[in-house]
């Protein structure tokens, strides 16, 4: 949500809120590439996991990703990710995710 909020001011060259985020001043350079073909917040979120890889963890797929939404008005709010440097880990990360809903509850 903050992506979608602030986008005009993150995009700007002295900002650096999402170079910090990033760990990388070189983004923008990716972003004017994929702007036409992904929203921002994902292109965010990928960029995140590309980061984590470069920690030692092992990569993982923006799909897996859990989009979490507001009660209100189903907007999504964040993404949940899981990083780890065990594979176990993701099979009890998809487990999970077996279980989760994009579907909002009626009352």
């Amino acid at each position: 949500m903050d992506a979608n909020r602030n986008y005009v001011h993150y995009i700007r060259p002295g900002s650096s809120k999402v170079d910090g985020f990033l760990g990388s001043t070189t983004w923008r350079d990716r972003w004017a590439a994929a702007q036409n073909n992904v929203p921002f917040p994902r292109f965010l979120a990928e960029e995140f996991a590309k980061s984590m890889e470069t920690l030692g963890y092992l990569p993982r797929p923006t799909y897996t990703m859990k989009v979490v939404r507001s009660d209100e008005k189903n907007l999504p709010l964040y993404h949940l990710a899981l990083f780890s440097r065990n594979e176990r880990a993701y099979k009890f990360w998809d487990e999970v995710l077996k279980y989760s809903t994009d579907q909002t509850s009626l009352f």
